[in-house]
């Protein structure tokens, strides 16, 4: 679960940083030299570039969920006593990590 978690809160990094690439290249497109010039249209590029790798990361994400879920589904009404004992046995260790910490 901290792994979703942990990517999530990267790709919501990821698009931070990428708008205010994109905004600052706004800001300053006006009297730039040859070579901020290169440069501006280099990052333009990777910027989209990097937009598209994380437009593909977030589909595989979902992907993944929806495959984990229909899994999930499949097993349980294959399996619907052992799934119960399993949720109750879950249930029964945060009881008690809980329980612990209070």
């Amino acid at each position: 679960m901290s792994d979703v978690v942990t990517k999530e809160k990267l790709i919501d990094d990821v698009k931070v940083v990428l708008h205010d690439a994109d905004a600052l290249l706004q800001e300053t497109a006006g009297n730039l030299g040859e070579k901020a010039r290169e440069a501006r249209v280099r990052l333009e590029k990777g910027i989209k570039a990097a937009k598209e790798r994380l437009s593909e990361l977030q589909k595989q994400g979902v992907e993944q969920a929806k495959a984990a879920a229909k899994a999930t589904d499949q097993f349980v009404n294959e399996h619907p006593w052992p799934s119960v004992g399993i949720a109750f046995a879950v249930g029964a260790l945060i009881g008690l990590v809980i329980g612990r910490r209070s």
